[in-house]
């Protein structure tokens, strides 16, 4: 199984989302986790809430730190914002390192229904973006074109 980790600051929204969709789509074939540099306290309602509408059952999760994924070997790790691809450790080996960043949902201004759509989007977005890695060859793909296919993910929002 491929081992994939996505950083994000908080691990409340973006890499939360991402680590669910993964999860559920890369069943049998990957081992999603996610971190942040700075968790949260929680994982965002929203997220929980748009999560639950794809039928993804996230109640319960809480936010966890770096520290816990340093020592551990993973075949890629994604960053979903910027301020987590500047802290992100070094990981040892030959791990893919690649930045899929985006807007950080949690910070839009507004009503609830405001808040609701950026996630909505930013979960339409992820779900692309993963679906791009699904598809790709990634257990015949040497180490140099795996890492290129997946840093491209990152450069298409839809």
């Amino acid at each position: 199984m491929l081992r994939v980790l996505i950083l994000c600051t908080g691990n409340s929204a973006r890499s939360q989302i991402a680590e669910a969709l993964l999860a559920r789509k890369g069943a049998g074939r990957i081992h999603a986790d996610s971190a942040g540099s700075k968790p949260a306290a929680r994982v965002n309602p929203y997220a929980v809430r748009v999560l639950a509408e794809h039928g993804i059952k996230w109640e319960g999760r809480e936010p966890k730190g770096i520290d816990a994924a340093i020592g551990v070997p993973w075949d890629v790790v994604i960053t979903v914002c910027d301020n987590a691809r500047e802290a992100c450790p070094v990981f040892p080996g030959s791990t893919v390192m690649a930045h899929w960043g985006m807007p950080d949902p949690a910070e839009v201004d507004g009503g609830d229904d405001d808040k609701l759509q950026a996630f909505r989007e930013t979960l339409a977005v992820l779900n692309g973006r993963i679906d791009r890695l699904l598809a790709l060859p990634l257990a015949t793909m040497d180490a140099r074109e795996r890492r290129d296919r997946i840093r491209a993910i990152g450069e298409v929002d839809t």
